[in-house]
């Protein structure tokens, strides 16, 4: 990790970030509300992707509590306009976690519900504790689930699953969420974290540039065009050639 950047983000609120020598732990603080997603905790979680961005690593998402995150802020929610629901205030904030460089892992453990499950499912992993549920129920509040699930959910579980969810309210507990492919594995109630640690503990083993090419061409972001300049990037055959055009620039 880098010295020169600091160690943590000042002024969170409603988000603890711990930073080790090869991860980032990252914790929804707010128990009392079950760690629903408002603007504080948005906010904040825009400063520690601007951390993890500036320097990358595996990242470890959980809540803080009993609870993952029991979906948006509905007292916000509900005053929000036009212009919010353009704004993309969520969907903005979970794409960019989705992009994050390296790989994340979410440790889940009760509710997942809302704007909680979709950034559940903006990880790359999740370990769920027996505890987990997992739902969008947005549509009973007369909302669409717009910050992720529509085009992620399908992707993870398929259409026809995403659709049980999404259309007909269907949660999913630990054990469904496993068999469709939803998370990586279950553990005891408690054990969520430690779990997902060991997963980064066999992410960190792997070459760090591997794992963010693997991640960008999985989620069709690794343009071959920017793959091909940076290899060209790292030749002494363009160092020569710019060397060169930089030298006859300059006799002129």
């Amino acid at each position: 990790m880098t010295d020169a950047l600091p160690a943590t983000v000042p002024g969170l609120r409603a988000v603890s970030l711990d930073r080790t020598e090869d991860r980032y732990v990252v914790t929804l603080d707010r128990p009392e509300a079950r760690n629903a997603i408002d603007a504080a905790m948005i906010d904040d979680l825009h400063a520690v992707c601007g951390l993890i961005e500036a320097d990358p690593a595996p990242v470890l998402l959980t809540g803080a509590g009993d609870h993952f995150a029991g979906g948006a802020d509905i007292g916000e929610l509900r005053e929000r306009g036009r212009d919010q629901a353009l704004a993309g205030i969520n969907r903005s904030l979970f794409d960019r976690f989705a992009a994050l460089p390296l790989p994340t892992v979410a440790a889940v453990s009760g509710y997942a519900l809302g704007g909680g499950a979709e950034l559940s499912y903006a990880c790359d992993v999740r370990i769920a504790s027996e505890t987990a549920v997992f739902g969008n129920p947005e549509p009973g509040l007369g909302i669409v689930a717009a910050a992720g699930a529509t085009y992620r959910l399908p992707t993870l579980i398929g259409q026809s699953m995403a659709k049980q969810v999404l259309l007909a309210g269907r949660t999913f507990d630990a054990v469904t969420a496993l068999r469709c492919g939803l998370v990586m594995d279950v553990v005891p109630a408690g054990e969520h974290v430690a779990a997902a640690h060991r997963v980064i503990d066999r992410i960190t083993a792997s070459s760090p540039l591997a794992l963010r090419l693997t991640k960008a061409i999985v989620d069709g972001t690794g343009r071959v065009e920017d793959i091909a300049q940076a290899v060209l990037f790292e030749t002494a055959d363009k160092r020569d050639r710019m060397t060169a055009f930089l030298e006859r620039r300059n006799r002129r």
